[in-house]
């Protein structure tokens, strides 16, 4: 029996119309190598090596043991973007992360440069919370209320191109987690509120913990509700307008998983991302990006106990590269981040042995006025106070 479409959206499948703009992905064209063939390895070695310095294989912190082998370089998503553009000499860029991260390093990169996303399936349901559409929505109620003259978007680093775009074109910047605090400021340099997205979490955290506003200054936008759920007095008192989404990892994690490790592992250490709920971040000892995060565990002493709230296979390579201390997941329940768990050392095989034919699969391209839009966004955070080689 076929699968339902549900069932196939779930699997990262379209139904014949596939949407390359979306984070979900679409079907991955070819076929694939077994997972289980003896050989793969080795061909990956052979295909690596075939490509030399006509590619740049790129690795996200959150990506599978047997991708990061093969990374030229490994890091956040920003990061690896900026990488890419820094290696104007190969040829092709391939991004073992998520669509989002690919548009950016398409952004960043030459127009010789093509880059490549191992498995289009690998997408983000953060940067999926905030369509375009419904974004462009919001900001017909903010001027009818009057109110979008006064308000200065901020987009998060984990969006689509399309949102990026969106926010360079009504005046406003991008950040990162490691630099959200420094893009708020900004903002609230140019207006009296921040709509803030497409993470509510990141947002509700750096606005309240590190600008000093209180909660009852923000409010939710919710795009499934009529007028996003809130208001025009809700909306006009308001400073941070939060977008309604969030990690599905990070997202998961409660104070209530706090509590429990504090229980079973006396004089643990908490750390966690700030994409984590409000009451996770409060309770936690260490907050920070995920270049924190990998910081605070490198210069930690020996002996030391530590409990990391983000994402699993991150936290099993730093657990297996610092043996000297204790580091578990927050959570008991395994919890890879689904959707960039898609690339697999067979995805990255098959496109390495493509390129190597001479076919190039799952380009990703970001056409040239979002480009231009995004990047101006991206070039107003770049241009922030220390924000040169932004990290998060």
């Amino acid at each position: 029996m076929a699968p339902s479409p549900l069932a196939q959206l779930l699997l990262g499948r379209t139904l014949g119309t596939a949407d390359l703009a979306s984070e979900r992905g679409v079907d991955c064209p070819g076929d694939l190598p077994s997972p289980s063939d003896p050989g793969l390895v080795e061909r990956a070695r052979r295909a690596r090596a075939a490509l030399g310095d006509r590619a740049f294989v790129l690795g996200h912190h959150y990506q599978r043991d047997e991708v990061i082998e093969f990374a030229d370089v490994t890091g956040d998503s920003f990061k690896l973007a900026q990488k890419a553009a820094a290696r104007p000499d190969a040829e092709f860029v391939l991004f073992c992360g998520v669509h989002f991260m690919a548009e950016s390093a398409d952004i960043l990169t030459g127009d010789h440069q093509q880059v490549v996303l191992p498995d289009l399936a690998a997408g983000c349901s953060m940067a999926d919370m905030a369509g375009l559409q419904q974004v462009e929505d919001a900001w017909a109620a903010f001027e009818a209320a009057g109110l979008a003259d006064s308000t200065v978007p901020v987009a998060y680093m984990n969006s689509t191109a399309a949102i990026k775009s969106f926010t360079g074109r009504h005046g406003g910047t991008i950040c990162t987690s490691s630099n959200a605090d420094r893009s708020l400021r900004w903002a609230f340099e140019r207006g009296e509120r921040v709509l803030f997205l497409p993470d509510q979490h990141l947002g509700r955290n750096t606005a309240v913990l590190q600008l000093g506003l209180e909660l009852d200054d923000c409010v939710v936008w919710n795009p499934h509700k009529p007028h996003g759920g809130v208001t025009p007095e809700q909306l006009r008192r308001a400073k941070m307008v939060l977008w309604r989404g969030h990690c599905s990892v990070h997202g998961r994690f409660s104070a209530a998983n706090v509590a429990d490790v504090r229980e079973r592992i006396p004089g643990v250490n908490v750390l966690v991302h700030p994409e984590c709920r409000h009451e996770v971040v409060t309770a936690a000892d260490s907050v920070g990006s995920t270049e924190h995060i990998i910081r605070t565990l490198e210069a930690a002493p020996p002996g030391s106990s530590w409990a990391v709230g983000t994402e699993l296979n991150l936290v099993s390579r730093l657990a297996a590269a610092h043996p000297d201390k204790s580091i578990v997941f927050l959570e008991r329940t395994v919890c890879y981040c689904s959707t960039m768990n898609r690339i697999d050392l067979p995805h990255l095989v098959w496109a390495m042995e493509s390129l190597v034919d001479g076919r190039v699969v799952n380009r990703i391209e970001v056409d040239p006025d979002t480009a231009h839009w995004a990047r101006v966004a991206l070039d107003r955070m770049l241009s922030l106070p220390g924000s040169g080689t932004t990290r998060g």
